[in-house]
């Protein structure tokens, strides 16, 4: 078996998992910004964004994190020979889209505390407005990924 495919595929697999929760999640906040706080509707919808969020999301993006941890070590010392592709741009943009998408994540879940405390401020029609900004990210960091360009 080769370590780098495997490696590669378990990384996949985390990231379709984190994203299916991190486009999942804001979907939830546009329905439930329109519930009553309180209301049975309002309970449903906490505890459905908080096991998305704790149970899916979490562990999904430690994941990814971790096994693109490997892939660049991987790359750095058996693939790629040396560092020096890090500051290649294609990496440069895969790095930025992570970024994003961990800053995405650590927004939305002090939007979910929000929720839960009932001070959620903002509405569905700002969570339907933004809930395709990370699939527009993983196009970027699976184009850069693919093709790798400039490098």
């Amino acid at each position: 078996m080769n370590t780098y495919d495997l490696l590669r595929g378990l990384h996949i697999l985390a990231v379709i998992a984190w994203m299916a929760g991190i486009l999942y999640l804001p979907r939830l906040f546009a329905y439930h910004a329109d519930a009553a706080r309180g209301s049975e509707m309002d309970q449903t919808f906490q505890v459905m964004e908080r096991k998305l969020y704790r149970i899916i999301m979490g562990p999904a993006m430690v994941a990814s994190f971790i096994l693109g941890l490997a892939l660049i070590w991987f790359d750095a010392t058996a693939r790629l020979g040396g560092w020096g592709f890090l500051l290649a741009p294609w990496m440069l943009v895969k790095m930025a889209g992570v970024i994003f998408l961990i800053g995405w994540h650590h927004f939305l879940g002090a939007s979910l505390k929000r929720f839960a405390a009932g001070t959620n401020t903002r509405s569905n029609r700002f969570w339907r407005a933004t809930n395709e900004l990370p699939f527009l990210a993983a196009i970027v960091m699976v184009l850069a990924v693919t093709l790798e360009f400039g490098g």
